[in-house]
C-alpha cells in the first residue's frame, strides 16, 4: 500500500470511527449499529443505497442482506468483487421500521457522505432507488427517467439506477439493473482507455499530466448547483 492509500484508509477508518458513535440525529437512539461504509480507499466505483435495512444494523455492515446478494451479482456481471467497491448510505443508521429517512436526518448524514466521496476519490457513483437520488442529485429527474445516465461532474460519472430491493419486488426492473450495471462497465472501460492514450501521448522527457479529460457531458446533464455531494 502507498503512502496516499495508507493516508486515506486511516483517514476513512477515523471516519468510520467518528459515525459509528454519532449522536447527531434521532437515530442514534434506535440503532443496534451504526454502518458507516465497506470498501476500499481510493476506489473505482462508490455505491450509495437510501440506509441500512434490519440485517444492516445488526451486522454494521451495509447491502447484507437479499439486496446486498443482488447488488454482489451485478457487480460480478461486470467483473466486480464486493471487497473492490466502496459500499454505503446517505443515512448511517436505520430508520425505525425501515421507513423513509427524514429531510433533516438526510441532511444530517450528508456531511459523511461527502467526505467519504473525498477520501474513496471514485471514477464512478452508483445511487441506488430514488430516495438517494432526491438527496444527491435534487431536480434531475425522476428514477424510472434518468436511471442508467451518467451525469459528469468534475471527472467523476454519477449515475442513478433502481435500488436492488426494488428489483426483488418488483422482477421487471431486473433487466433495467443489468443493463445499467453494464453501463458502467462501459464508463470505467472508456476512463481507463482514456488514461491510456493520455499517457501515451505524452513525450517520455515530461511527466504525465493528472488522469484523462472529462468525458462529455450528455444534453440535460447535470448542472453543477444540482451536485450535493462536492
Amino acid at each position: 500500500m502507498g503512502a496516499e492509500q495508507l493516508i486515506a484508509a486511516e483517514g476513512l477508518e477515523a471516519l468510520h470511527a467518528q459515525i459509528r458513535v454519532c449522536t447527531l440525529c434521532q437515530l442514534h437512539t434506535t440503532r443496534t449499529n451504526a454502518v458507516p461504509g465497506t470498501g476500499p480507499a481510493p476506489a473505482e466505483i462508490m455505491v450509495v443505497g437510501e440506509g441500512p435495512g434490519f440485517n444492516e444494523d445488526l451486522q454494521g455492515k451495509p447491502f447484507v442482506g437479499a439486496a446486498g446478494q443482488l447488488l454482489d451479482k451485478l457487480l460480478a456481471q461486470i467483473g466486480l468483487d464486493r471487497s473492490q467497491v466502496f459500499i454505503t448510505n446517505v443515512v448511517k443508521c436505520r430508520p425505525p421500521q425501515n421507513r423513509d429517512p427524514l429531510p433533516l436526518e438526510a441532511e444530517t448524514c450528508l456531511p459523511y457522505l461527502r467526505r467519504q466521496f473525498k477520501l474513496v476519490r471514485p471514477k464512478a457513483v452508483l445511487i441506488l432507488g430514488r430516495h438517494a437520488l432526491q438527496q444527491m442529485l435534487p431536480g434531475v429527474g425522476s428514477i424510472s427517467r434518468v436511471h442508467g445516465q451518467f451525469f459528469e461532474r468534475s471527472g467523476v460519472g454519477f449515475m442513478p439506477c433502481y435500488h436492488p430491493a426494488a428489483a426483488l419486488h418488483n422482477g421487471s426492473l431486473l433487466a433495467d439493473l443489468q443493463r445499467d450495471f453494464e453501463r458502467v462497465r462501459a464508463h470505467l472501460d472508456s476512463f481507463a482507455s482514456r488514461a491510456r492514450e493520455n499517457l501515451e501521448a505524452t513525450p517520455s522527457d515530461h511527466p504525465p499530466t493528472p488522469g484523462p479529460a472529462p468525458l462529455p457531458r450528455p444534453a440535460g446533464s447535470l448542472e453543477p448547483a444540482q451536485l450535493r455531494l462536492l
